[in-house]
């Protein structure tokens, strides 16, 4: 997977000191981890091919909404802790009320606005906490509609194979010994186009334990359609790459993001 990020940006001095790290013979460790977080948020897209029969006119208007830029933050703006002086506003989420659905992930959200980004944070949870391939395509498979991007061209796939990579892991999926948490810390709708579509974007706080421990704040959006009587990942190409910032940063809040809040909390 090609990389974009400026040459010496992370060098092995830089992720020792990221990751806490002192001891020369964790150094290879870490540097494996620290990439596999910083590949998250510099990857390099690859658009999918969408068919021309996918049973629905994706008009003009979803198109711009989708490919409409984010806010600019830098690019280790994922991992930096800032505290915003004042946070920002809180955006709410709604809870699964159905328990599991397709594939173990959270399912019963409203056919809201918000309740696609609460189902896009379940879907993106199970994909990261498991960082194993065969988890990755089940939950594609079931959460996604035609004309979505294909398991191949999926941001997620991409990322669980790059940390399987760079984190040396045992094979296509995470080793037993290795803890992935992501928990939805902030949000945003980036627009609507009726009561049906909606992209919805995350951010994520993801924690990553291989025998050192590294964090880091990771920006996701999706077009999202209610289909079957349920919020599923839509047709079309992905939307411009979300901002990646620390949760609760400057950057996060000067970058759009809204403070998750749980409905009922």
């Amino acid at each position: 997977m090609a990389i974009n990020r400026p040459a010496g940006a992370w060098s092995r001095q830089r992720l020792a000191v990221v990751l806490g790290i002192g001891a020369a013979a964790a150094l290879l460790l870490a540097a494996g981890l620290g990439i596999t977080l910083f590949q998250l948020v510099t990857a390099v897209r690859t658009d999918p091919v969408v068919p021309d029969d996918i049973g629905q006119v994706v008009t003009d208007r979803r198109e711009e909404i989708a490919a409409r830029p984010m806010g600019d933050v830098a690019q280790d703006a994922g991992f930096s802790p800032d505290p915003a002086l004042d946070p920002a506003p809180p955006i709410l989420a709604p809870i699964a009320t159905n328990g599991r659905g397709p594939a173990g992930v959270a399912t019963g959200f409203p056919q809201t606005p918000e309740g696609a980004v609460a189902q896009l944070a379940a879907i993106e949870q199970a994909v990261l906490e498991s960082m194993s391939l065969p988890v990755t395509a089940e939950v594609h498979d079931a959460w996604t509609l035609p004309g979505a991007p294909s398991c191949e061209q999926w941001e997620m796939t991409d990322n669980v194979r790059s940390f399987l990579r760079s984190g040396h892991q045992g094979g296509q999926e995470k080793d037993a010994t290795t803890v992935v948490t992501a928990i939805p810390a902030m949000a945003m709708v980036k627009g609507t186009d009726g009561p049906d579509w909606v992209v919805a974007c995350v951010l994520l706080d993801i924690q990553v334990s291989i025998r050192t421990d590294a964090r880091m704040g990771y920006g996701h959006c999706s077009r999202m359609q209610w289909a079957d009587g349920r919020w599923q990942i839509a047709p079309g190409v992905a939307p411009a790459k979300a901002p990646s910032a620390w949760p609760g940063s400057v950057a996060a809040v000067e970058a759009g993001w809204l403070t998750w809040t749980e409905a009922g909390a």
